[in-house]
């Protein structure tokens, strides 16, 4: 193991499309990890492997690499930016010492560059921002510059200006220094003339960039008040500081794909983020307590590290991705503290790309892999038996998405479900729950592309198709009025015949009522051996309702009269009678249609309130009421379920993404007949 001083771990952070994987190439080209630059859009890449990301040109799960730069060494997540999958670039900023943030010069800030950067923000990462395909047609840095300042809650300093831009961005200015550096195609550079033109654009982004350092310190802002001026050095020394401190955020201008400007991207990571010695100490507790444990990330100290990932694999089975906080792991033992038991490995690996490369020991800063655990999945806590500690949890993003799964051929069913446990342990935003009244099978997700894609991998990997299909809404029947009826059965078929005969009244319940059953026989019409199944033919007949083959709910049934035969009645005849009498109250008594209403959550930006309005009451919402936030407006609105099983993706298209929602079952009320007519006949018609 390296000095710790001499770590740099790292996580490359952006919304989808700003060309993170291709900046995470360029890095590991220019480090000379690699022999040729990986394109993303040829699907020669390093970092994105999976064929759904190739097929797709994008990040759908985080992978790692390293390099060596300088005698540092690097360890890089490359995280995705797409909606569908940001859970893992959240769980990335757990683990993660530094941020590389990526935006693109060309789309600028888009909502998931907030949202990534509100996750960087709230976890204190150190962060170095790169603004990235400066080399594309309409890229424009100071608008993308403006942007960042104005919406990302993260404090911009520009210290390197872009020499031209699109296709003559050729080099950059170094504000700090005074110097002036040339770019060539192997992501290295060369000191070359300051043009002439800049000299005001520099002069106003040193002062800019030094009024920003001093502002980090109460030392350098006393100074540069006093003398107006910030030597390189402080700048230096202020800028490290500040990072540091979550403060300010350098900013680089650069092309990925072009390899422009990468090796100015492997100094600042070296000089200026920070190296696991210089982050704050992980703090945990004791197992069965709440006394805290304050592990430093040295490696003398006791070993710690945190599960942050899951990856299945039908034939390497699964690969577990840990980040060692403090201490070393070796050996062939850990402790999980999450799991209160040891467990036993027998190797180490360094993930780069698809490879596993086997190291002996991982110490502090390290994100290393680990085959064929048996006890220990995401968010676990692995330490050393003698000084155990539990980090808080990880917590994924909840799923907003649901369908009915099913596979095409009957008899894989069980290595569907067997292949979609496996993808539960990979990945934590998946839900599987069974739907008590449709008896379907559901599995929830973030998004649909989410979904789709998981289809996709479990075909690959288990050889099983999953097919996705709205779930069914579990209506409910009730009944409005009231009914006195008489259910008789009698069968001669020779020898013992059968016979019961009861009369009963049946009335509704208020909403939530459930159901009441009541023996009103006197003067022994029918014994009372015979009364239970009564009842239980009224249950019965109740879970199949009278109009639509949905339960009924609510309902009060009073045993009033009857008859029985000596010889001829029975328990069974009697739960027969008792469910004709059912269904023939039930069909007088006035039944309705009942819908599943859901309290729904709806987070959005203040400008998209209206328009989330007006769509709310297209889906018959009613709205409850609404509470201002500082990112926006919590609408609290009432809808029926069967209008929200496919919103999340309408959502996302009025919000331009920024919207988010949740959802919880609240009650039933009647369907209004229009909508009731059409679920009735398409009911009769699946029967």
């Amino acid at each position: 193991m390296k000095d710790i001083k001499n770590i740099r771990n790292i996580a490359l952070f952006g919304h989808g499309k700003c060309g993170k994987t291709s900046l995470a190439e360029a890095m590991l080209f220019t480090a000379g990890k690699t022999k040729r630059l990986g394109k993303v859009d040829d699907g020669t890449s390093v970092m994105d492997f999976e064929p759904e990301e190739v097929n797709r040109n994008m990040t759908i799960s985080s992978s790692f690499n390293n390099y060596s730069w300088k005698k540092n060494q690097t360890f890089i997540i490359d995280t995705p930016g797409d909606d569908n999958f940001i859970n893992d670039a959240k769980f990335a900023t757990r683990v993660a010492d530094n941020a590389v943030f990526i935006v693109g010069a060309v789309l600028g800030v888009k909502y998931q560059t907030i949202k990534i950067a509100e996750y960087v923000k709230e976890a204190g990462l150190p962060t170095l921002i790169c603004i990235n395909k400066m080399d594309r047609e309409r890229a424009n840095f100071d608008k993308t510059i403006a942007e960042i300042k104005a919406q990302v809650p993260l404090e911009a300093a520009v210290c390197f200006l872009p020499i031209g831009s699109e296709e003559n961005f050729k080099g950059v200015v170094d504000i700090i220094h005074g110097k002036a550096y040339a770019f060539d195609n192997s992501g290295k550079v060369k000191e070359t003339e300051i043009p002439g033109d800049m000299a005001d654009a520099i002069e106003a982004a040193r002062e800019e960039l030094m009024e920003q350092v001093a502002e980090t310190d109460d030392d350098l802002i006393e100074k540069f008040l006093e003398e107006g001026e910030l030597t390189s050095a402080e700048l230096i020394e202020g800028l490290r500081n500040g990072l540091k401190a979550g403060k300010i955020s350098p900013v680089i201008p650069c092309s990925a794909t072009g390899n422009l400007g990468t090796e100015l991207i492997l100094n600042a990571i070296n000089d200026l983020l920070c190296s696991p010695a210089d982050r704050p100490a992980q703090v945990g507790t004791k197992p069965d307590s709440d006394d805290l444990v304050e592990l430093k990330p040295s490696a003398d100290a006791p070993f710690s590290a945190l599960v942050f990932k899951t990856m299945a694999d039908p034939y390497a089975g699964q690969l577990t991705i840990l980040r060692v906080f403090s201490g070393s792991l070796s050996g062939d033992t850990f402790f999980n503290a999450s799991k209160k038991q040891s467990e036993k490995f027998s190797q180490l690996f360094i993930m780069e790309g698809k490879e596993a490369v086997p190291v002996d020991d991982a110490g502090p800063g390290m994100i290393v892999a680990i085959a064929k655990l048996k006890d220990t999945f995401t968010g676990d806590s692995l330490c050393s038996q003698n000084n155990p500690v539990l980090f808080d949890a990880l917590t994924p993003i909840e799923p907003v998405m649901s369908f009915a799964v099913t596979t095409s051929k009957k008899e894989d069913e069980d290595k569907l479900f067997a292949s979609i446990s496996k993808m539960l342990e990979e990945d934590p935003t998946l839900r599987l729950t069974r739907g008590l009244q449709t008896k379907e099978i559901l599995l929830s997700g973030v998004g649909q592309m989410h979904l789709v894609i998981l289809g996709e991998k479990i075909k690959r990997k288990y050889g099983v198709e999953l097919e996705l299909h709205v779930p069914k809404v579990p209506y409910k029947e009730a009944i409005k009025g009231k009914a006195r009826v008489q259910g008789k059965h009698k069968k001669q078929s020779g020898g013992r015949g059968q016979f019961a005969d009861s009369w009963i009244e049946m009335e509704p319940l208020p909403r939530g009522g459930g159901f009441e059953f009541a023996d009103k026989i006197v003067g022994g019409a029918i014994p009372k051996q015979y009364i239970p199944a009564v009842e239980k033919g009224v249950v019965e007949a109740m879970e199949k309702g009278v109009i639509a083959g949905y339960p009924m709910i609510d309902v009060k049934v009073a045993l009033v009269d009857g008859s029985f035969h000596a010889v001829d009645s029975s328990e069974m005849a009697f739960k027969i009678s008792g469910s004709l009498a059912f269904k023939k109250a039930a069909q007088e008594a006035n039944p309705v249609l009942l819908e599943p209403i859901m309290n729904v959550a709806i987070r959005i930006p203040k400008d998209c309130v209206g328009d989330v309005i007006g769509d709310l009451n297209s889906r018959r919402g009613k709205v409850m009421g609404m509470d201002s936030e500082i990112k926006g407006e919590i609408v609290t609105a009432q809808i029926p379920m069967a209008e929200i099983l496919e919103y999340a993706p309408n959502l996302t298209s009025i919000t331009g993404g920024r919207g988010t929602f949740s959802s919880e079952f609240s009650h039933y009320e009647e369907l209004p007949n229009h909508i009731s007519d059409k679920v009735i006949a398409d009911s009769n018609k699946e029967e």
